[in-house]
């Protein structure tokens, strides 16, 4: 044990421990899409061995994980020991402090995955356990539990949304012909993929020229308890008030991301339909794309599904606003100079001040090939 009152486990103990904490991962991932603007949180507790208590943080405002395992776990809490992805709160929020639940519940060892990044409870939940006289460990799974909570950890800690930006492309680069068709040019499985990652996020954003050229509804297919907002960048309030965005307002919250000078009956058509139409900083007919995720991230949008198109994409990664790519690539050849690139802006000039990624993982969906990566800017 070392002084400070911390278990270090050795590799059989590492062993056992990652076994825990990668059930209660499984668990916190089920609440996918539905904890925003609070972190995914999974939590097991186990007495001689055997998990007695499991339970999963499943929507902001209700009981944590922790409440819901020693509520699983009874009388069988005391003496055991709990494992948790997320270090415990110590503060009043929507929900007393689980730290407290945890020491009148007579739990004795609290594992953890990783340190809460919000300044407020950062430190202070493993800090009261241990003043308590409960064994704590931080660190089991790390890596893993840090991954499932990317946007959390960005947005507590900055106040800026974690933006993905997807894209599918033919082979050779185009996102749709010198026509401007584009359907489809990936296939069924990779749009079904993408019917997944909208349902993980707060918002989901394209340009006024995707909304022009495809007429997107951008709503998750399927029964689902929470539509993401769609939010369309559009400096001068050109989306037709006829577009299916417009029509839908009563299904899934419309935002237009216009220039602080749009105005007029454009802008009270669009709010008569529903929408919410947002002033923003703009330059030469460009939203200011930095301000535009702080507004968001005031408005509790902890991340963002960036669907393109082209110009949209280029600009945000002209601004380094893009953390995690993820592109469908289609066994097509489109060709042609005048076909739509995927993406445009003003790009680099060299090779070198090129944006790449890292963590890279490679999946095949059927004929489809995607590409998942966190965005690594040159220094």
């Amino acid at each position: 044990m070392n002084p400070n009152g911390s278990e270090k486990p050795g590799d059989f103990f590492m062993t056992m421990h990652e076994r825990f904490m990668r059930l209660a991962l499984r668990l916190a991932k089920r609440a996918e899409g539905m904890t925003s603007p609070n972190p995914l949180v999974g939590c097991v507790i186990v007495l001689n061995g055997r998990v007695v208590g499991k339970g999963y943080h499943k929507r902001a405002g209700t009981p944590h994980a922790e409440v819901h395992a020693l509520r699983s776990a009874g009388a069988q809490a005391r003496g055991a020991t709990l494992y948790v992805t997320l270090e415990p709160c110590d503060h009043y929020g929507r929900t007393p402090p689980c730290t407290d639940a945890i020491v009148n519940a007579g739990i004795k060892k609290v594992f953890i995955g990783m340190k809460d990044p919000n300044p407020i409870n950062s430190g202070r939940g493993m800090r009261k356990l241990k003043r308590r006289g409960i064994t704590v460990t931080a660190g089991i799974s790390e890596a893993e539990c840090r991954a499932i909570n990317k946007p959390y950890g960005k947005w507590i800690t900055t106040g800026v949304p974690y933006v993905t930006l997807k894209l599918a492309e033919s082979l050779d680069g185009k996102i749709a012909t010198r026509t401007g068709d584009s359907k489809w040019i990936s296939g069924e499985g990779s749009r079904a993929y993408v019917q997944k990652l909208r349902q993980r996020v707060d918002a989901v954003m394209v340009g006024v020229n995707t909304v022009m050229a495809d007429d997107p509804l951008l709503i998750p297919h399927g029964a689902f308890k929470k539509n993401p907002v769609r939010v369309v960048v559009d400096a001068g309030l050109s989306i037709p008030l006829s577009s299916r965005l417009a029509a839908t307002t009563g299904r899934a919250p419309l935002w237009i991301a216009a220039s602080n000078k749009a105005a007029g009956a454009k802008k009270n058509g669009l709010m008569k339909k529903g929408a919410e139409v947002i002033g923003v900083d703009a330059s030469k007919g460009k939203i200011d794309m930095r301000g535009l995720l702080r507004i968001l991230g005031k408005r509790m949008i902890t991340h963002v599904l960036v669907e393109g198109g082209a110009a949209l994409a280029g600009d945000m990664l002209d601004h380094r606003c893009i953390d995690e790519a993820v592109f469908f690539i289609a066994p097509k050849i489109i060709g042609g100079k005048d076909a739509v690139t995927a993406v445009s802006g003003n790009g680099v000039r060299l090779v070198s001040q090129a944006v790449t990624l890292k963590n890279i993982s490679i999946q095949r969906i059927k004929d489809d090939v995607m590409i998942r990566g966190d965005v690594c800017l040159p220094v």
